[in-house]
């Protein structure tokens, strides 16, 4: 027993490296990625902007839209999210023969300048941008189908978007919640024993804020005022009110949900209450990959979110490309 306990290091870090190798050989073995094109858009104060990557004959074209926070177009982050999540996923569809725009959100990146304030945003303004996105980059690339790809939170905003009017050929969820936000983030906080101290204060403050009511910060307790700053208060009251699930059967279109299996942040039930409330759609549960849309490490449980070199799960960009290529848009 005791050498086998000895192993296991070494056994997870040579799945480590077998995965970094396992990379830089899929890449070695593609042709080059296509050249990505910089796109902007007219935003409420200043340009919105994303970067393409235009396919030459491609039958379709997926719009990517980040999750939550301050994520950028390629996946990557403040506080160490180094995943290039999206940046893969949009140089493994074009490999598919599907041309891709992923965006910067309002406030965020190249789209710094089209608030004033990136935190005094609603998830409504943010699915009226990915209405014009769709236009502009069907009219760009000449495409006469487009999709609406929301990672996370993204996903929530997809849904949004479609409810709102705008007709993309269908969507694609990406590990997107199917239960209200408010009832989510109480179960990431219970999955944290660091927060086991704060868990009543925790619960109090997601109630309030689902009733629409804010709290002073200076009321918070000091670990908890970051999550709980005013901006992102205000973001959260009119988040909270969204039931994905409720906004789902309101949809009739094409839909891919995917949804990785060790997903620690969003899980498999909730992909399967967004099945059940659209029977059209088609659902993929992804064994052993989790919210970055990449295999786990052994071991490792945030690895794929600070290891931009591990690739993503290779059924991602298949899938996808599979299921735009067969079914047919509005």
């Amino acid at each position: 027993m005791v050498q086998d306990r000895e192993a296991c290091p070494k056994v997870r870090a040579l799945s480590v490296r077998l995965l970094r190798v396992l990379a830089v050989l899929t890449v070695i073995a593609m042709p080059d990625p296509l050249r990505a094109e910089t796109l902007t858009i007219p935003g409420p104060e200043g340009p919105l902007e994303g970067e393409m990557i235009l396919v030459p004959e491609a039958r379709a074209g997926v719009v990517i839209v980040p999750g939550s926070g301050p994520v950028d177009r390629d996946g990557n982050g403040p506080m160490g999210l180094r995943s290039d999540s999206y940046k893969l996923l949009a140089d493994g569809l074009s490999r598919a023969g599907v041309s891709t725009l992923r965006i910067d959100k309002r406030g965020f990146f190249g789209s710094a300048g089209a608030v004033a304030d990136p935190e005094d945003v609603t998830i409504a303004a943010y699915a009226e941008d990915a209405g014009r996105w769709l236009s502009a980059f069907a009219d760009k690339a000449g495409l006469p189908c487009v999709w609406l790809a929301g990672h996370s939170e993204g996903g929530l905003v997809a849904l949004v978007a479609a409810a709102q009017g705008n007709e993309p050929c269908g969507l694609i969820l990406l590990a997107t919640p199917g239960r209200p936000l408010g009832v989510l983030m109480r179960e990431q906080f219970r999955a944290n024993p660091a927060n086991a101290p704060y868990l009543e204060e925790l619960d109090g403050l997601v109630a309030a804020l689902e009733r629409g009511e804010t709290r002073d910060p200076d009321t918070v307790s000091a670990p908890l005022r970051p999550l709980f700053r005013p901006g992102l208060q205000r973001y959260m009251t009119q988040l909270f009110d969204y039931d994905p699930a409720a906004i789902a059967s309101g949809i009739e279109m094409p839909v891919l949900i995917l949804q990785g299996e060790t997903d620690i942040q969003v899980r498999p039930q909730d992909a399967r209450r967004l099945s059940e409330a659209m029977p059209q759609a088609r659902l993929v549960l992804l064994p052993g990959v989790t919210h970055m849309l990449k295999t786990g490490v052994p071991g490792e449980p945030l690895a794929t979110y600070t290891d931009p070199g591990l690739p993503l799960d290779p059924a991602v960009a298949r899938t996808i490309a599979d299921f735009v290529g067969a079914t047919q848009g509005p």
